[in-house]
């Protein structure tokens, strides 16, 4: 018979070995994150959870994307596309884009390489960084998107209707009008329609493809600013200034579905979707946590305290752990998605945090 001072060493014992392998788990990979004020771009192992290497590059960078096959990771920063090699953790070669660049998407097919200026779209071969066409915008534009399964890209512009262009080959765009500024773009998930939304007017629209034919106009309980898909495209969340929400959006019906309470401010978000798991994390920058909703009930399952001013979310491929980046407190919080358990405290754990430099505000997760 064990006393009570064995039991409590035993406890402890195995204790300690249900944390060690806690801590064993991981993601077989890298986490690149664009430290901003850092000029460098910190590579996090998501099995350790520690910072590897700060890859220095360039400027300031403001957003990292990696190839799934290739063995290529792309920063843009002041105006220059940079490469790194995600075996060895270094710096390969970088390109000049001849002036400010604004966002950096890669192709559904993962062949080329988009990146947006205010002036101009223009298209990179991802394997060789050689040009591979423009296409001319008139206007200032804030912003684009590309189609996942068909062959088009939309633009936002400053003060002007967005532009529809087909991505085969350099062409004209097609304007679509809209009786309000559009500021957020995101097309359908099979590509045939592109949903559109003005947070000004609270409203979002959506359009067929390619003749610009309006569906529906489907008013807004917030001035949008941010969207995202479920993972199979059946849901669109939205989350903006005017009501502590998140708002559902079913493209696939053209009509809006619940707003649901989401926190503070909720800003950036994620989907994670598992065959036992489907949760929306979304950051609340200003209360410094992320919360958790349930898409399946649509329902507030957590809460969790994560840094200060978190401000992008991503997701491991394997869906395990959901990665957040605190651009005020320089550090990256990780939440292990199955410890997210459903209580009366609607309190949910922090898994580790991982300082990664100054100002992170952006991440691209790759296997290794």
């Amino acid at each position: 018979m064990l006393t009570r001072r064995q039991f409590g060493i035993a406890a402890g014992a195995l204790a300690g070995l249900s944390c060690a392998k806690e801590k064993g788990v991981g993601f077989d990979g890298h986490a690149f994150v664009a430290n901003e004020e850092g000029g460098a771009i910190a590579a996090v192992n998501l099995t350790a959870f520690a910072v590897t290497r700060h890859i220095r590059i360039d400027g300031s960078p403001t957003k990292v994307i990696s190839h799934p096959t290739l063995p290529s990771v792309w920063a843009l920063a002041s105006g220059f596309l940079h490469e790194i090699d995600p075996t060895r953790l270094e710096f390969r070669r970088k390109l000049s884009l001849a002036g400010p660049a604004l966002d950096l998407q890669l192709s559904p097919d993962g062949q080329h390489l988009w990146v947006l200026s205010p002036r101009r779209l223009a298209r990179y071969t991802a394997e060789t960084l050689t040009p591979a066409g423009v296409w001319p915008i008139d206007g200032e534009a804030v912003s684009f998107v590309l189609a996942r399964r068909e062959p088009w890209a939309a633009v936002v512009v400053q003060g002007a209707a967005p532009l529809l262009f087909p991505t085969a080959a350099p062409a004209a765009p097609t304007p679509i009008r809209l009786p309000y500024q559009a500021d957020l773009a995101h097309f359908r998930s099979d590509g045939k329609q592109i949903i559109l939304a003005g947070g000004a007017a609270r409203q979002a629209s959506i359009f067929t493809i390619p003749d610009a034919r309006c569906v529906a106009h489907l008013p807004l309980a917030i001035e949008p600013h941010r969207i995202v898909s479920k993972p199979d495209g059946g849901e669109l969340y939205l989350t903006g200034d005017g009501l502590d929400a998140v708002v559902v959006l079913y493209p696939y019906l053209a009509e809006v579905g619940e707003t649901v309470l989401a926190g503070r401010r909720p800003a950036a978000m994620a989907a994670v979707s598992t065959p036992d798991i489907d949760y929306l994390f979304v950051a609340n920058p200003e209360a410094g946590n992320v919360t958790i909703l349930d898409i399946t009930t649509h329902k507030m399952v957590g809460a969790v305290p994560v840094g200060k001013d978190p401000s992008f979310l991503t997701v491991t491929p394997d869906g395990q752990y959901a990665l957040v980046l605190n651009r005020a407190s320089g550090d990256m919080g990780v939440i292990r998605v199955k410890a997210v358990v459903r209580n009366r405290g609607k309190s949910a754990p922090l898994f580790t945090m991982i300082p990664v430099g100054s100002r992170p505000v952006a991440a691209a997760v790759r296997a290794v």
